[in-house]
């Protein structure tokens, strides 16, 4: 793991010494076990490295190849070794101590600019061809760790994160204001639907699932796709699903426990967290090693107010898991003391941009922390698990089957559903003619609206054509359109704004030197649970039916076969609040009289927001829109404030 940073001068010129150095100094907020810089004349490359691999360890990276007239630096851990040290040909006497990099690099010379796609793993990397005079690199398919560069007619300049980049005196650091809108007019959870854009105009970032090549000539780029062309899975049995489950999810698992300190997992009481702790606690108890989990739990005067259908404390599931499973040392943790309110300085320092997941942001980086302060490195999770091992709605899928005509099918699996939900035939089948046919539903039943509020200027909108750009790529403005499990599961995989970026993951891991890691992620797993058919995801009325049973003696039923209640996190976040509620309040009041944020926002959507909760901080509000809107606000203010402070300290 490592912050890697690079500068090259297309018109051949010499590289500033003071340039590059003042790059690698930005870096030194971040702790590193070995820093190294490589120059040749016009070309610089850096890397401010983070040993997590045994392989890591004393590496030369840089590392320049004169064979092969090659030199990479990269932030990465490649999960498929084995495969490539058999395509490529590598003496066993080398693979046991081959560093990563140097597999990318084998890896670029045999395949050049298509070599990406046969990478597994999280990774970025920038590699300088000294033959062909061009610079190219990649990002992994999902953005896992994040690669920012600025270029202009003379230069081009990286960096895997976003402020050594503004040490460089030709880089401005003024405001792109498509971003912002982006960012105050998508309701849902990602900033932008740009995927090259950042919050400041000069700086792009190299897009997840893509590759780039620098030539004095021309930046292009490349994309490369793991998921377009996979057939359908056919198998005899059941228990041929599930022993194949096993084998690609344990081998996804395996591969992100190669570390020299300790592993640790978040551990939630559901299945995709439990099901990631219990394969990797079994694969490291053969190795004489113990699983340190860490899960967040709320406050002590937290009292749950959420559905019966939701939990907010999971402990007595947790609990279950790791009695169950063994070899587990679990650590449980409220930080009792931060909120969403306390940490939003924290998060825009790490982030060096604006952000929507303050509900858990402060678990988030606790978590981080305490992992880091037993001596983890590796802190897996199962975050994707919901769109891949865990996928599969019982009504989504009854609902496909209604608007499909299979009678049959639909009539067994209702009859099963009944049993398993206790629930009626007839109040099933309401809800799937709901869903297949919504037009109809809506003429009939008119509910009362509850959008999002529409916070950003409609001058703002206008000027920077954010409607236009939402409406081509058919998202939802007002937050009521809510796709079924198909389609949320399709745009995670072809729509990449959808999925994090790696932003938080990738900076967190550098302040901690902690890399996230998460098997359900894996191309493999991906790949696999994309080809299962929807039969394998629901049976017999139960959904997410491949993990249930393929976690048989793995989970305790308690978690495995739990389809009452679900998780919540962060239902706690107003409630924390309580003793900053007048510091929010007297915030949101200076923010509805700055000019600046009046060119961004309709002050008057806002106000009415403010009134709607400014009375008391009722637990409750921490999933409501209005409250939403005005942390949202709150957080790209203190940002837009802090960036024109440090302009006027300059």
């Amino acid at each position: 793991m490592s912050a890697i940073a690079g500068i090259l001068n297309y018109n051949n010129e010499p590289i500033s010494t003071m340039h590059s150095s003042s790059m690698m100094e930005s870096l030194q907020k971040y702790p590193a076990d070995d820093i190294q810089q490589w120059h040749d004349h016009h070309i610089f490359l850096g890397c401010h490295a983070q040993w997590i691999t045994p392989e890591q360890v004393g590496e030369k990276l840089p590392f320049y190849d004169q064979d092969r007239k090659l030199c990479i630096t990269a932030d990465a851990i490649i999960d498929n070794r084995e495969e490539l040290f058999n395509t490529l040909s590598v003496s066993k006497a080398l693979r046991t101590n081959m560093p990563d990099s140097k597999l990318i690099m084998l890896a670029y010379h045999k395949w050049g600019e298509d070599s990406p796609k046969y990478l597994i793993g999280d990774f970025a990397f920038m590699i300088w061809d000294e033959r062909e005079q061009k610079l190219f690199g990649a990002r992994d398919f999902s953005g896992s760790r994040t690669l920012y560069y600025f270029r202009d007619h003379s230069r081009f300049a990286f960096c895997t994160t976003i402020n050594p980049l503004f040490s460089l005196p030709y880089v401005v650091k003024d405001i792109n204001e498509d971003w912002i809108a982006d960012y105050l007019a998508i309701p849902e959870m990602f900033n932008s639907i740009d995927l090259c854009s950042t919050v400041f105009n000069q700086i792009n970032q190299v897009p997840p699932s893509h590759s780039i090549t620098v030539t004095k000539s021309k930046v292009s780029f490349g994309k490369y796709d793991h998921f377009s062309s996979i057939k359908k899975l056919k198998l005899k049995s059941n228990e041929e699903y599930e022993e194949a489950f096993i084998g690609v999810f344990k081998e996804a698992v395996d591969a992100r426990l190669r570390t020299t300190r300790e592993v640790g997992a978040h551990l939630s009481g559901g299945l995709d967290s439990g099901s990631v702790a219990g394969f990797a606690a079994k694969s490291l108890r053969a190795k004489g090693k113990t699983l340190n989990t860490f899960s967040y739990i709320p406050i002590e005067n937290f009292k749950d107010w959420t559905p019966k259908s939701r939990i907010a404390d999971e402990r007595p599931f947790i609990h279950s898991t790791v009695q169950h499973v063994g070899n587990i040392n679990d650590k449980y943790f409220s930080f009792s003391d931060e909120s969403p309110f306390t940490e939003i300085n924290y998060w825009l320092e790490t982030l060096e941009m604006p952000y929507k997941f303050f509900g858990n942001s402060y678990w988030m980086s606790g978590i981080y922390k305490m992992a880091s302060l037993q001596g983890v490195s590796t802190l897996l999770n199962g975050a994707r698990g919901n769109y891949t091992i865990s996928w599969g709605s019982p009504l989504d899928y009854y609902t496909k089957l209604l608007k499909r005509f299979k009678w049959m099918n639909l009539i067994k699996e209702m009859n099963e559903y009944r049993f398993v939900k206790k629930t009626g035939n007839r109040k099933t089948l309401t809800i799937l003619l709901e869903r297949a046919f919504p037009s109809i539903s809506n003429k009939l039943n008119s509910k009362e609206s509850n959008s999002f509020p529409r916070v950003i200027s409609q001058e703002f909108a206008d000027r920077t054509g954010v409607f236009n750009r939402l409406r081509a790529e058919n998202i939802s403005i007002t937050g009521e359109v809510i796709p079924d499990t198909y389609e949320a599961r399709f745009n995670q995989f072809n729509k990449l704004y959808y999925w994090g970026n790696g932003t938080s993951a990738t900076k967190l891991s550098l302040q901690h030197s902690l890399w996230n890691r998460d098997p359900t992620n894996d191309v493999r797993v991906i790949q696999f649970c994309l080809s299962l058919p929807d039969s394998q995801y629901v049976q017999k009325g139960v959904g997410r039916s491949i993990v249930r049973r393929s976690t048989k003696g793995i989970l305790p039923d308690k978690v495995r076969m739990n389809s009452k209640y679900r998780g919540v996190q962060g239902a706690d976040g107003v409630l924390r609040m309580a003793p900053e509620w007048s510091a929010f309040k007297s915030e949101i009041k200076s923010l509805l009289k700055d000019p600046i944020m009046g060119e961004y926002v309709d002050l008057n959507v806002l106000n009415h927001s403010f009134n709607r909760v400014k009375r008391e901080p009722k637990p409750e509000l921490i999933f409501d829109f209005d409250f939403k809107i005005l942390m949202r606000c709150l957080i790209i203010h203190r940002f837009l404030k802090q960036i024109k402070l440090k302009e006027v300290i300059t």
